[in-house]
This record gives structure tokens, C-alpha cells and sequence, in this order.
């Protein structure tokens, strides 16, 4: 959950002692590393959910303030647009019946949230972009009755010298649009899995995480279409690298220079603090909003961190216990059935836990740049592609994930001690799913070519199908 903000327009002042202040805040975790001061325990994982409102006939229903005092709970809040929510966890640590209690915890809370839904005659749809969604929903009056969104948009305008936000999307068929606002944003919506890790092997998670997001998202794409177009099969990527990017000029790409949404430029090498480092250094402050509190708490730091959305951002967490150190993996998108993703966190917390502990790092055994290529190359094409890893070469993602990534994924629950059940039922989901070769961006497209249908009759069977709680390689076409 994002940190809200008391006032949205700022002062030259504002921002000079905002950075001053978040020099001294970066200076003092630099302390917090050097000194290991961070809650060492055995992994937490946890996760958000972001969700679409929609009405009978499937379109956006802009109604998420009444929804959400309806329902009233700490747990669902805003989110960027006024049809979509975001759902969060409690954290949890990764050991025994973990990833069967979030299962049935995300469960009995989508539960309610429907239930809510109803009562405001709409419906809530996990899918990372939603197929009928149109240009003309995302304007600033379908903008979130939140302070934080409204400084977002005119900060990020500013550094633009008020240039329009350009889209240009060449997939399977060919997307271009401006916006003299952020809302392009709203366009996207994700399922954000959390791992607190130990301080001492944070930079070889760090380095796991970003190996695994291609092969991960390869396994989870589902959101092939935007505005009507079919693009590729996550258009969730290079969406959202735009919708956010304060470059002035030329043609976006999120592959170049420091976009504030970004796979980033290197591996770590001797800590995380690195990337804290990069967010001064490369990152103008957007939101240099004060805060009287605590200096301890990091405030200022936690905020500008917020601004800055790696696909796999490190988080800082302070509470009572003291300090935590988190991975937060964005690329997966959300949907489409509640055992889907969390057969998505299962993949990932497996995976991620077999590479970190690897005798010799495997991130050692290939260039940045070549994973960043990769990772868009599957973004684009799904489990089409063809990837590089470490001691096996090039191959397809689909067969990498059949036959190496699978048991390296039990292997790492089992090192977590996961329950053998849970382990086998949620990897045998996603092993189902690859071998079908019907993850969602796949069911949608071939549902959407086999009927011949309109986009708002495919939402509407894929919405039936999300209610029946099967798993999407399930699912027929």
C-alpha cells in the first residue's frame, strides 16, 4: 500500500529540503547495512492484488470510494483509477500450510469484496488488462479521490515540460495514443508477490529475483489486449514502462536510460543498498512531500522508493520488531483464478530460494543484459520464447519450465519447509498450465479467435470462468 500524502502542490523549498532530508535518509540505512540492523528470521511472503470494477455489461464502473466504505476493510484501498482496488495481505511466514492459508485468506476476502460489488450491481475481475477498456475510460475524472495520484500526475507532467505521455505498441497488431495525464497507468493491474529476506543474502535473492521474471512471467502472462488491440502476450510491460516514463522526448521504450518503471541496469553486487544509492543519484524527487516524524523511520526515503517501480523493487519496512528488508516482484500480472497466483507465488518463492542458494551465484553466468532481453522477449511472445540460462543455454521457456525450473522450484519450498501437499498441487498447476500451453493470454486470445466474438463477450466468458475458481488451463475454449 502506497504511503498518502497530505498536500499535492510544492514549492522550490519543498523539494530542496525534501532532498536534503532524503540525503540524510539514505546516509543513515547505509548505517542499517553496514551494520546488519535489519530483522534477520526465516522468510515472510505476502502479496497485493489489484482489481477491476466492472458493470453488468462488463465495462469499467468507476465506483471504488463507495465500494470501498461499504466494505470497510483495512485491507482493500485505492487504487490509481476509480474502477480498480487493490487487495493486501497480511504477512506470512513461508513454512508449513503458508501458501494453502493465503489461498484461503485471498479467497474469503474476494469473497467479500463481491459480495460488496453486488450490492453497487457491479463485479470485481482479477486480469491484467481488461480487453473492453477504452481510451476515453481514462481520464482525470475517472482519477481516485487521492492526494498522492493527483501530485503524482502533475510532478511527472512537470518533468515532461508538459508533453503528452505517448503509447506505441507494436505487438501482433500495432497500439499508438497520448494522454496529457498519468491514467494510462490505470490501464494495468498486477499481482505483487512480497519476500522478506535475511540482510546477508539479500543481494543473491535480489540477483534470483530478477533471473526469475521471465520464466515467471512466461508461465503467468494474461494480458494480450489493450484498447481492442492484440499486442503481446503481458502488454502490461511496456504499458506501464510508458504510462509512467518523465522522459521529454523521443520514442519511449523502456529499454533505455533510467525510466522510472524499469528492469533495471545491473545485478547487484555487494548489497541492495546499491539500488537506494541509484534512487538519489538517477531519480529526481517527484513527491517531496515533509514529514515531521521519526528520522529513524526512513519516511522521505520510503516515499521516493515508492516513486520509482522496478519490476523488482526492494522495500524497507519499519514496524515495532524494527527494521525489514523485502523483494517485491511486479511482473506478474493479476488473474485469473485465486489458485493461479498463488501457483505464481509458489513458482516464484520456489525458484527464487533453490538460485539464492546455489553454490555459485547463477546471475554469475550471464550478462545483465542479456536477462533484460530475455525478459521482454517472453513479455512480448510468452512462452513462444526462446531464453538463456545459466549452465543450459538457449532453449524455450515452456520446456525450460517443464523440465529444469519445476524441480528446482520444489527443491527450494522444500527447503522452506512447505507442506509436500501444497508443494505438489500448486507447481503441478503451473506444470499443467505450460504443458497445455493455455496460460491466460493464451485462453483469451484463443477463446476470442476460435468464437469470433466481440472483446465484451470474451470478458464476459472469462468472468464466468474466473467465478468457477478452476485453474485457466482448465478452461475451455
Amino acid at each position: 500500500m502506497g504511503q498518502e500524502i497530505e498536500k499535492s502542490e510544492y514549492t522550490r523549498a519543498d523539494f530542496e529540503k525534501f532532498h536534503r532530508i532524503l540525503m540524510h535518509e539514505t546516509a543513515l540505512l547505509h548505517g542499517l547495512f553496514d551494520n546488519n540492523a535489519f530483522n534477520s528470521c526465516h522468510a515472510v511472503g505476502g502479496y497485493e492484488l489489484e482489481a477491476w470494477l466492472v458493470d453488468q455489461a462488463t465495462q469499467p464502473a468507476p465506483v471504488n470510494q463507495a465500494f470501498i466504505n461499504r466494505l470497510s476493510n483495512p485491507l482493500v484501498v485505492h487504487e490509481l483509477s476509480r474502477f480498480n482496488v487493490e487487495l493486501n495481505s497480511e504477512p506470512h511466514e513461508l513454512r508449513g500450510n503458508v501458501l494453502s492459508l493465503m489461498q484461503s485468506d485471498l479467497s474469503g476476502l474476494w469473497q467479500s469484496c463481491t459480495e460488496t460489488a453486488a450490492t453497487l450491481e457491479t463485479r470485481l475481475v482479477m486480469m491484467g488488462t481488461l480487453p473492453v477498456l477504452d481510451d476515453a475510460h481514462l481520464t482525470m475524472a475517472n482519477m481516485s479521490e487521492v492526494k498522492r495520484y493527483r501530485a503524482l500526475n502533475e510532478q511527472i507532467l512537470k518533468l515532461r515540460r508538459g508533453l503528452p505521455i505517448r503509447l506505441d505498441i507494436s505487438g501482433r497488431d500495432h497500439l499508438q495514443s497520448s494522454h496529457y495525464d498519468v491514467m494510462l497507468e490505470a490501464a494495468a493491474t498486477s499481482f505483487q508477490i512480497h519476500l522478506q529476506v535475511k540482510p546477508e543474502h539479500a543481494v543473491r535473492y535480489y540477483n534470483a529475483s530478477v533471473l526469475t521474471s521471465a520464466p515467471l512471467l512466461a508461465a503467468a502472462a494474461n494480458s494480450p489486449f489493450l484498447f481492442g488491440r492484440d499486442l503481446w502476450s503481458e502488454s502490461r510491460i511496456p504499458l506501464f514502462e510508458q504510462a509512467v516514463n518523465t522522459e521529454k522526448e523521443g520514442v519511449i521504450t523502456g529499454h533505455s536510460g533510467h525510466s522510472r518503471a524499469t528492469f533495471g541496469h545491473d545485478w547487484c553486487k555487494e548489497s541492495v543498498f546499491e539500488l537506494f544509492e541509484e534512487n538519489v543519484a538517477s531519480y529526481p524527487v517527484l513527491l517531496p512531500t515533509l514529514n515531521d516524524g521519526d528520522e529513524k523511520n526512513l519516511w522521505h526515503l520510503r516515499l521516493h522508493n515508492g516513486t520509482i517501480w522496478r519490476w523488482n523493487r526492494p522495500l524497507i519496512g519499519v514496524d515495532d520488531a524494527g527494521y525489514n528488508l523485502r523483494i517485491e516482484q511486479r511482473v506478474v500480472p493479476a488473474g485469473p483464478t485465486i489458485i493461479d497466483m498463488i501457483a505464481n507465488a509458489a513458482l516464484y518463492y520456489g525458484l527464487v530460494v533453490s538460485l539464492a542458494n546455489e553454490k555459485d551465484a547463477p546471475e554469475s553466468q550471464l550478462s545483465f543484459s542479456q536477462v533484460k532481453g530475455d525478459f521482454y522477449t517472453v513479455a512480448e511472445r510468452g512462452l513462444d520464447a526462446d531464453i538463456c540460462w545459466p549452465g543450459i543455454g538457449k532453449l524455450n521457456v515452456g520446456e525450460l519450465l517443464t523440465n529444469h525450473l519445476l524441480p528446482y522450484a520444489r527443491s527450494g519450498l522444500a527447503t522452506l519447509a512447505i507442506d509436500d501437499t501444497d508443494i505438489e498441487n500448486l507447481l503441478g498447476v503451473i506444470q499443467a498450465r505450460v504443458e497445455s500451453g493455455q496460460n491466460g493470454a493464451n485462453w483469451q486470445r484463443n477463446y476470442l479467435y476460435h468464437h469470433k466474438c466481440s472483446m465484451q463477450e470474451m470478458t464476459e466468458a472469462y468472468i464466468n470462468n474466473q467465478q468457477s475458481f478452476r485453474p485457466v488451463h482448465e478452461w475451455s475454449v
